[in-house]
Order: structure tokens, then C-alpha cells, then sequence
């Protein structure tokens, strides 16, 4: 898999994030500003309402926004052995049943799901519980991480 192609696919999905949250945030100020939504009485609230969603959506945009601009000055380096998995690694896990997990441990966007050829590739962030465990381990070091009550382990079998 190729990095630089997962970082454009991320940052193509940030830019369809953000013209939904622009969009969304437009829609919302139009029903907050529409002259036949002012109040007429305390409990005619919509107008209210879609100004906090308006008020909402402007701060999910500029979140994208700067996730956007996190991932344009990032630059994911190969896969240093001495220094262990970092932001910007590849990696493969495995895990007791077998099932394997590609994850990209990016600067942002946690929880973003790619497709990458035919593989999937979750995109997680080194404050993520399992990026942080990750974060200086080796092929074949195991990473463990307790999830509510259940540890989770795996094994690192490839990392790019």
C-alpha cells in the first residue's frame, strides 16, 4: 500500500467532509435567519435551534479545516526499525482469532476509513488508545490494550 495515496485519500475525504459541513452550516443559518421562523411567543424555538446547529456545524468545519491543514504538511517517512512505529506508519496487526487490521496512524482524523486497492485501512491518531500503545513497537512485538473490561492483544506483523 502506498502512503502517499492513503494521505490523498484522507485528504480528499476531509474535502467532502467539509462541503457537507459548509453546506449543513448554510442550511441551518437560512432556517435561523428566515423571517417566518422568528418567535412569536417563548416556546417557538426553532429559529434557536438552528442557530446553535448552525453554531455547531461552523465549528465541525473549521475542525475539518484544520485537520486539513495538518494532513496537507504532513509527510508519512518510511519505517524506521530503531525508532519503532511513529505518526505516519503502516501497520499491520493480527489478533488472537487471526483477523487482520491495517491501520494508518495519521496526524488527524481518527476513525476515518479508507479503501485502499481492495484492503481496507482504518486511520487512527497517536492520542487513540491503540495508537499510543503502538507507538514504538517493532514487527512481532505484541501490543495490548484494555478496552472497558476486555484486553485486547495483537501481534505487529508488518509495518511500512
Amino acid at each position: 500500500m502506498d502512503k502517499s495515496l492513503l494521505r490523498q485519500l484522507v485528504l480528499e475525504r476531509l474535502a467532502e467532509d467539509l462541503l457537507q459541513a459548509e453546506q449543513a452550516m448554510r442550511a441551518a443559518h437560512e432556517t435561523a435567519t428566515h423571517e417566518e421562523n422568528i418567535a412569536e411567543n417563548k416556546y417557538d424555538t426553532l429559529g434557536l435551534e438552528a442557530a446553535y446547529l448552525a453554531t455547531g456545524q461552523a465549528r465541525r468545519a473549521e475542525a475539518i479545516r484544520q485537520a486539513t491543514a495538518r494532513w496537507l504538511q504532513f509527510r508519512p517517512s518510511p519505517y524506521d526499525a530503531s525508532r519503532g512505529i511513529q505518526l505516519g506508519a503502516l501497520v499491520c496487526l493480527v489478533d488472537s482469532d487471526d483477523q487482520q487490521q491495517h491501520l494508518f496512524l495519521g496526524p488527524d482524523g481518527g476513525s476515518m476509513k479508507l479503501v485502499s486497492g481492495a484492503q481496507p485501512v482504518q486511520v487512527i491518531t497517536s492520542e487513540a488508545p491503540l495508537g499510543r500503545a503502538m507507538l514504538g513497537k517493532c514487527e512481532g512485538d505484541e501490543v495490548s490494550i484494555q478496552v472497558a473490561r476486555i484486553r485486547q492483544q495483537f501481534e505487529v506483523l508488518r509495518v511500512h
